[in-house]
């Protein structure tokens, strides 16, 4: 496979079954278990070449220990994200040590209405400790962009990198009725030259069997907006297993006619190795 042509998952998730020696402090839609090994079968299975591995939040909150250790048997198939809590008086020193760490490319944070206020300062310490380290900031805030589109505005030194369409996706059936509702505020955000986009979980928004042929008109009004080059593809897998396989999640963007094949290959790959500067060593 050539460097132009990898194919790169833009967020999937590894975790062992919960048990006392390593206990989920809540509950992530999916399989009991996705170990690394597991992960990696599945990607070999479909030709994956490599993938961000996402520690999840809501299973081991701000602990990335079982993804240390995944990338550390598979280093040549993942690099490293890990959420950061706003509330942490360290958050910039740790941001700042977990930037060090081999394999890491970027930060996350949640940024839940509920949960933060626009007032609370963990936020923009968040935003400068991560371009003082420079990695990009993942930021999950499906059903509350305007408060992402003022930290954007306010962060301009800030790499940011909007998660999942920017849209609320279901992780069972049945699909909303009009999955694609905040389409026009997730088109704003590309004003913003500090923004790209994941193109994670798309297939969840489809109202049709696979190769899902309806989300293609709503994304393709994304990608003239941001431009493919700040577009990455992913599957967020794991979440998604009630309403796809992990093969669906990859060969629908393979299979479609919306898109070149030069312009599958930027999405599937080649805008990732420029957002994140890794690509996988298989």
């Amino acid at each position: 496979m050539s460097e132009e042509n990898l194919t790169i998952d833009c967020q999937v998730h590894s975790y062992l079954r919960n048990s006392e020696e390593r206990p989920w402090l809540g509950f992530l839609q999916g399989p009991e278990e996705v170990s690394g090994e597991d992960m990696v079968k599945a990607m070999d299975s479909v030709g994956v070449d490599g993938a961000i591995l996402v520690s999840p939040n809501s299973l081991y909150g701000y602990d990335p220990s079982y993804a240390l250790d995944v990338y550390a048997a598979y280093p040549d198939r993942f690099a490293l994200i890990k959420p950061f809590n706003p509330d942490s008086e360290h958050v910039a020193n740790e941001i700042a040590a977990w930037a060090e760490i081999p394999g890491v490319v970027g930060a996350r944070l949640f940024l839940r209405a509920d949960t933060y206020s626009e007032e609370n300062p963990g936020l923009d310490r968040i935003c400068i400790a991560v371009s003082d380290a420079n990695i990009p900031l993942n930021v999950m805030c499906a059903g509350n962009l305007s408060m992402f589109s003022n930290l954007a505005a306010r962060n301009p030194n800030t790499r940011f990198v909007l998660d999942h369409v920017g849209l609320i996706q279901p992780h069972v059936p049945p699909v909303p009725e009009n999955p694609f509702s905040d389409l026009d505020n997730v088109i704003s955000l590309a004003s913003f030259d500090n923004v790209v986009i994941k193109i994670s979980g798309a297939c969840t928004l489809s109202h049709q069997p696979f190769p899902y042929p309806d989300i293609w008109e709503p994304l393709e009004k994304i990608f003239d907006a941001f431009g493919l080059d700040r577009c990455m593809w992913g599957t967020d897998w794991t979440r998604a297993v009630d309403l796809l396989t992990y093969e669906q999640g990859v060969e629908a963007f393979r299979v479609t006619d919306a898109l070149s094949e030069s312009e599958k290959s930027t999405l599937m790959g080649g805008s990732l190795t420029k957002i994140y500067g890794w690509k996988p060593s298989n």
